[in-house]
């Protein structure tokens, strides 16, 4: 069974954080939500408290890690050194760094997208620090997958599903919530 750590900082932005532990684990995949705080319980950034899985301290290695954004959640990942160097081996190793948002400028301002497409959120470009930036919803490249924001929090749980486990899985998955289904 797969394995995908969520990290979860003061500010988080709840949609984007949630729809992809949800989604996640309607497809079958053994889906955690860290605390980076020290903290199980989390706030977000519009007040949402969530209580974690599990905190930094006590995880498990992953297939994928995965960043959601807001703010300012997405610069308290960015501060916590631990995170940096698990970030750098999952980088080292080739598994999945996901990230939504505002939160793929953790892996510009790692360097880590240089060679790299990526998207984010509109007006934060420039901190993605990569190739060439994208406005598709998603985009993968290689063993990154970065979306734009809120609006398309579903659209990258499913890329997460179909890089981790397959397009039926994804498929079955959009079908089940009744993603863009057409009259």
């Amino acid at each position: 069974m797969k394995k995908v750590n969520v990290f979860f900082a003061e500010g988080f932005e709840e949609v984007e954080a949630l729809t992809v532990v949800d989604l996640l684990r309607r497809a079958g995949i053994e889906t955690y939500t860290v605390s980076v705080t020290g903290e199980k319980m989390v706030k977000g950034s519009h007040g949402i408290k969530v209580e974690m899985d599990k905190t930094f301290n006590v995880i498990a290695d992953a297939d994928a890690i995965v960043l959601p954004g807001g703010m300012p959640g997405t610069l308290n990942l960015k501060a916590h050194e631990g995170l940096a160097k698990l970030i750098r081996e999952y980088d080292e190793q080739g598994k999945w760094l996901c990230a939504i948002c505002a939160a793929p400028t953790v892996y510009g301002s790692m360097g880590l997208l240089k060679e790299r497409h990526a998207t984010c959120y509109p007006g934060m470009e420039d901190e993605l620090n990569c190739a060439e930036h994208m406005t598709d919803a998603v985009v993968v490249d290689d063993h990154f997958i970065t979306s734009r924001g809120v609006g398309t929090a579903i659209d990258f749980s499913l890329a997460i599903i179909k890089n981790l486990i397959d397009d039926v899985t994804a498929d079955k998955i959009a079908s089940s919530i009744v993603y863009r289904v057409e009259d």
